[in-house]
């Protein structure tokens, strides 16, 4: 569970990395995005997660819960910047 997850957190950070990088991409966009600690944050608990998994179950589950929980909480940072 933990490598497919931290797979999809590596696949986040390369979308977004392209989209980015898209030509005439508005400086809007990046602006919105700013650090990401989101999507830093995810791929290091998961990876820590996964080490420490044989050894400790339950603060490995724990580690899994927490990068959820973060992303449950909406991010209002895009549709801030972007209104329709």
């Amino acid at each position: 569970y933990g490598v497919i997850m931290l797979l999809a957190a590596f696949s986040y950070g390369f979308l977004v990395r392209a989209l980015l990088r898209v030509p005439g991409q508005p400086s809007t966009l990046a602006e919105a995005i700013g650090r990401d600690q989101k999507g830093t944050a995810s791929p290091i608990f998961y990876a820590i997660a996964i080490v420490i998994a044989p050894f400790a179950p339950l603060v490995s589950f724990g580690l899994y819960v927490l990068v959820a929980a973060i992303w449950i909480v909406p991010d209002p940072r895009i549709e801030r910047r972007f209104s329709l």
